[in-house]
């Protein structure tokens, strides 16, 4: 089944100018009994409350005259706000609820790609693609496979041409908080062949995947990221009855074998980010949701080893995180952004992080 999309030009948006004092690098050391075991980085900021959005997932995207924009899809809201990237003020939102083209129900996972933005839509059971710097809608797909999805990762298999993995976390019940039968958690991720096409581009259901029994079961999913270089997808299972974890998949969809170590998340497993420092190295951030700090732990890109973890002065209930690690006018090595309590997104400057927790200088570069 295939459905066409149009692609997009790129061109330059201004964004909003700063908002809240930055705030002094050179972290102090951590709290004590506050996220124990973790060092406390400062935030460079937090933006405003944008009150009834329920901010979940974020992207960023360079504009043309070197902007950084931070987009962030808000499930009740049912549209986009798009944050500056070096301030976090806010710029405009787009969207508004609906079914047709340009509109959203429930909007959750986002993904830059190129000059497309492709946002996951739970309740429109679509990935919908726009094109920036405008958000003209050029297409959807998923809509005959798709039952509620959340996450959204792509990897670019040959030039413009993409898989594209879509978490799939249906559930049963009155109220949807029955999980399917294990025979049917092998749906938990499916994938989509985008293909470039001379009127744009089509989108081809390659198939579902997910463990049904043993260690790799998927009960409940939303985030996932992949590193081709590895062959590896990390994938949350947010389940914490199981307890929640990021369980190792190959880009085939097979489970590798393995998970973090039990007990790496004290709360639920949320957002996770690569951060590329070179062909095959560098590092995993991951979300450990918690309150009143969220956690996030830094792995080896390689081998999945803990590096060591990290919590703001402020940050707290994360749901979606974003790595920017090009130069922007605020933060010349890059940021890391996250979600604070889904009202506000938080900044941290990359060279903090890398002091922080000793993390190779050559991320930075």
């Amino acid at each position: 089944m295939q459905r066409t999309l149009v692609a997009g030009a790129l061109a330059v948006l201004l964004s909003a100018c700063a908002t809240q004092a930055t705030q002094p690098r050179n972290p102090p050391p951590a709290t004590p009994g506050v996220a124990e075991g973790a060092t406390l980085v400062q935030e460079a900021w937090i933006s405003a409350d944008v009150v009834g959005e329920e901010l979940d997932s974020l992207a960023t995207w360079s504009a043309e005259d070197g902007r950084t924009w931070l987009l962030a899809t808000g499930k009740s809201g049912h549209r986009l706000t798009l944050f500056d990237g070096d301030s976090g003020a806010v710029s405009r939102t787009v969207g508004a609820r609906g079914e047709g083209h340009g509109s959203f129900n429930r909007p959750n996972g986002i993904t830059v790609f190129g000059d497309l933005v492709f946002v996951v839509e739970r309740d429109n059971r679509r990935v919908q693609v726009l094109s920036l710097p405008g958000f003209e809608p050029l297409g959807a797909f998923g809509q005959a496979e798709l039952r509620s999805p959340y996450g959204i990762w792509l990897n670019e298999v040959a030039p413009g041409e993409l898989d594209a993995y879509v978490t799939d976390s249906f559930m049963y019940g009155a109220r949807f908080d029955v999980l399917p039968a294990d025979q049917e958690l092998d749906q938990r991720v499916r994938r989509y062949r985008l293909e470039p096409r001379d009127d744009g581009m089509a989108a081809r259901y390659l198939g579902a995947f997910g463990a049904t029994s043993g260690a790799g079961k998927l009960h409940m999913v939303e985030s996932i990221a992949g590193d081709p270089a590895h062959d590896r997808l990390l994938i949350a299972e947010e389940d914490r009855n199981r307890p929640s974890n990021l369980r190792e998949y190959d880009l085939a969809g097979r489970f590798a074998g393995r998970s973090l170590p039990e007990g790496t998340f004290d709360g639920e497993a949320e957002g996770v980010v690569l951060w590329s420092c070179g062909v095959d190295s560098g590092y995993w951030i991951a979300v450990d949701q918690q309150a009143p700090l969220t956690r996030f732990h830094v792995f080896a890109r390689a081998d999945l080893a803990p590096v060591g973890s990290f919590h703001g002065a402020r940050v707290a209930r994360t749901d979606g995180i974003a790595l920017h690690a090009a130069a922007t006018t605020r933060f010349p090595a890059g940021a890391f952004y996250a979600v604070h309590n889904d009202l506000a997104v938080a900044a941290f400057d990359l060279r903090d992080l890398v002091q922080a927790l000793r993390l190779d200088p050559a991320c930075l570069h």
